[in-house]
Formats: C-alpha cells, structure tokens, sequence
C-alpha cells in the first residue's frame, strides 16, 4: 500500500464512518477529522514471522492527530495493521474524533486486511459504543469520555 492509498482510504473509511455514526447519534457531528489511535490492541505475538509486529507499541495510545499524522504513526515500511476498527468516538464544535483501534499486525499484503473485500483495505467500519440498555432506532448523545 501506497501512503497516498493510505490517505484515501483513511478519509473513505472516515466519511463512511461519520455517516453510520449520524445514524445513532444526536450529537452534531462535525466534518473536522482528528484522531485517538489506539495501537496494537491484540497484542500479537512476535514471534510470528508473517507479519511485522511491534511490540513497543503494547498500551500505546495517541490523541488528537490529524489523518496525515496517522500516516505518519502507523506506516511503516509500506505496512500497516492488518485490521483498523474506526468508530465516532467524541463530538465537539470544531471537530469529530474517531477512534482507530489497531492489530499489531503489521503487512502489505492486501490480502492480508481484514476488510478488503468491503472496499476499505483494513479499516472496520464500527458503530459508536453503544448505551448500555441502548434501543434499536432511538438516537443518543456521546458521553464525555478521554477518548
């Protein structure tokens, strides 16, 4: 994967994602884009040979970074996690916040991303999470949370 593919698909999966997210939430959402990365949440074993796996990266987080920002924080060597859940996480006036949660997997295999077949290389379009008692069809605020 190219950095330029990269971009586009980071903004594609972004777009999606903020659209989906309309769908559940009261809140405003803005077209201003930043970013909670949360890194190699499966903590995968690096003895794996098949992939590149960093894991310096375990518990590692980054906030409020801009698309380009993550670029620069999770390609490397053309690779990138094979899967990358995006969610709307947080909403204010001037922007949208999404978390990125990341295998520790690390490739250029297209074959290898998790959601190539949907179009988004490895990005996982999810919902916000949920309300606890949520109600299908009933729309709901974003609780102030860190990330």
């Amino acid at each position: 994967m190219t950095k330029e593919e990269f971009l586009i698909l980071i903004n594609g999966a972004s777009f999606v994602s903020f659209k989906f997210a309309e769908k559940y939430l009261k809140d405003k959402l803005i077209p201003e884009f930043r970013y909670n990365v949360f890194l190699n949440i499966s903590h995968d074993d690096p003895s794996l040979t098949q992939f590149d796996i960093y894991p310096e990266d375990n518990d590692r987080i980054e906030v409020g970074l801009t698309d380009k920002q993550v670029l620069d924080l999770i390609y490397r060597n053309g690779k990138v996690p094979v899967w990358i859940d995006i969610s709307v996480s947080k909403s204010d006036r001037k922007t949208t916040t999404f978390k990125l949660l990341c295998a520790g997997r690390y490739s250029d295999n297209k074959d290898e991303y998790y959601y190539q077949s949907g179009g988004t290389g490895p990005f996982g379009i999810k919902s916000p999470n949920l309300p606890i008692n949520y109600k299908e069809g009933k729309k709901f605020r974003l609780k102030n949370s860190p990330n």
